[in-house]
């Protein structure tokens, strides 16, 4: 089964070039087609990319939901494998995958630990462990099968924030999902810029709202206005 890893990018060029390379690394046998589908950066992440060793498609609109669809589109991959820019991924990722598909999971993702040892977001990291939605995310990286991605219609692009835990509900209707037991490995960029308090609140914001059916511009908006970017 070949697998198609479908980056979305937005000035990640510090990022790009290393994870292009982790995730060739790890394939020993070259049946992986990497994607990174980039929404206009500024700081060379298209040339970082394509020095990697990935094929770069530029998105013709922005937003990740947008971005990973084009992505799925241009993929021939029959497995999709969805992965942020700044995730370190499991070097097992090319069978752990695939044998999750032949043993009837035809999506899921990754547990997570974070680039730090701050204590609670070890805190954090253990709660992906987890069913629950809250406990999902797509720092998690994951994995469908083209058929169920098509079935759903892919991501909704009317989330500009909150797409994948959107489509992560809709798939838990209709297959089953599987959390893989191993980690992979995420950034604390956001909590280094905010306090771990702060990060949560906006979290918890964000999720009470896209529960409460809000419109997915209005959690962005809300989202951004209590965090610090660097």
């Amino acid at each position: 089964m070949l697998l198609s890893v479908i980056i979305p990018t937005y000035n990640e060029a510090d990022n790009i070039g290393r994870l292009v390379a982790e995730l060739r690394r790890h394939d020993p046998d070259h049946s992986v087609e990497i994607l990174v589908v980039d929404a206009g950066s500024a700081d060379g992440t298209a040339e970082a990319a394509r020095s990697a060793g990935a094929t770069v498609l530029r998105s013709p609109k922005p937003g990740r939901a947008c971005q990973m669809n084009h992505g799925a589109r241009h993929a021939t991959g029959e497995i999709l494998y969805f992965v942020h820019a700044d995730v370190g991924i499991h070097p097992g990722y090319v069978t752990t995958v695939r044998r999750a598909v032949r043993d009837g999971y035809p999506a899921g993702c990754y547990r997570f630990r974070f680039d730090s040892s701050h204590p609670l977001l070890r805190l954090n990291s253990y709660g992906t462990r987890f069913e629950g939605i809250m406990s999902r995310g797509g720092d998690q990286t994951l994995f469908i099968t083209r058929a169920l991605f098509e079935e759903l219609g892919g991501f909704d692009e009317h989330y500009c924030i909150m797409e994948d835990f959107d489509i992560i509900r809709r798939i838990r209707r209709r297959a089953r999902f599987l959390i893989v037991p191993h980690d992979v490995v995420v950034s604390a960029r956001k909590y280094e810029t905010n306090s771990w308090l702060r990060v949560q609140l906006a979290n918890l914001t964000a999720f009470s709202m896209f529960f409460l059916k809000v419109a997915p511009p209005r959690i962005a908006r809300t989202y951004k206005a209590l965090l610090n970017y660097r």
